[in-house]
């Protein structure tokens, strides 16, 4: 018994000294290589008081483009989309974002191509590295919507457990917009090496992301489904309509944040 409880203590006191160790990143923008002469930015936003219990690198969707910048001493970046304008409530609830731009040789937005290539799972595991020398012991999730889903996708099928905790891939796209464009509707999500959450609004009317076939795609698979929610003030496919969950952001946030944490999550969001 007295092992067991020594066993214990050390356990949460190395846990303990992560979290601290996270917490004390200062907050701001940072730039590394990922691979040779390429570079990747990304934001660690603050915790204020909050300890950290997960972290979550987060990909923006449309051409992944964050405009990430320093002007005047402040970092500045587009604050629209959904995972952008949430990491208050991901912080709430106890999960670090760490909000990544556009490696420096895609600068004008990344391709579908770039999305399912080697390139992107080399750029993430620079990040995921970086993450995990300051955050030792804490989990790591990759939090992905809209476009960027096809990145989530490929990175859960590429990654390996010991790299990330899991993946959230939010208003997917199951439908592809061209011949150019790709789709989940390819991928066997089933197949993903790391836990897989889908996170879909039932009203979403964006035309390459329709509920009913991405339910499909995701059966056996944990789902939140999303209803109701503000009046739309942009078009279907951008961040203020159901498409970026208007009006239920932060009851979202906090099932994604549940299902990281292995606390209960609701499946239906109303």
């Amino acid at each position: 018994m007295r092992i067991l409880i020594s066993i214990t203590a050390l356990l949460l006191s190395q846990l303990a000294a992560a979290q601290a160790a996270f917490a004390q990143i200062e907050r701001g923008m940072f730039t590394i290589e990922t691979r040779p002469d390429v570079r990747q930015s990304f934001f660690v936003a603050g915790m204020g008081e909050v300890k950290p219990q997960a972290v979550a690198i987060v990909y923006t969707g449309g051409y992944g483009t964050l405009n990430l910048r320093q002007e005047g001493g402040n970092v500045k970046f587009g604050m629209s989309n959904f995972l952008v304008r949430t990491r208050t409530d991901f912080i709430r609830n106890g999960v670090q974002p760490v909000l990544v731009d556009v490696p420096s040789d895609e600068s004008r937005g990344v391709s579908d191509r770039y999305r399912f290539s080697d390139r992107q799972v080399a750029d993430t595991r620079a990040v995921l590295a970086w993450v995990r020398g300051r955050a030792p012991g804490l989990p790591v999730f990759i939090v992905t919507t809209s476009r960027s889903t096809l990145s989530g996708a490929y990175l859960a099928l590429n990654l390996d457990p010991g790299e990330v905790a899991g993946v959230v891939i939010s208003s997917s796209i199951i439908v592809s917009a061209g011949p150019d464009s790709y789709a989940l509707s390819s991928v066997n999500l089933k197949s993903a090496k790391v836990p897989l959450l889908v996170v879909h609004h039932r009203q979403d009317t964006c035309r390459a992301t329709p509920y009913a076939p991405m339910a499909r795609a995701a059966e056996g698979l944990p789902m939140i489904s999303v209803s109701g929610g503000k009046p739309p003030e942009s078009d279907p496919c951008e961040p203020f309509a159901a498409h970026g969950y208007y009006g239920k952001e932060a009851p979202t946030v906090d099932a994604i944040a549940a299902w990281m944490l292995k606390k209960p999550f609701p499946k239906e969001i109303e």
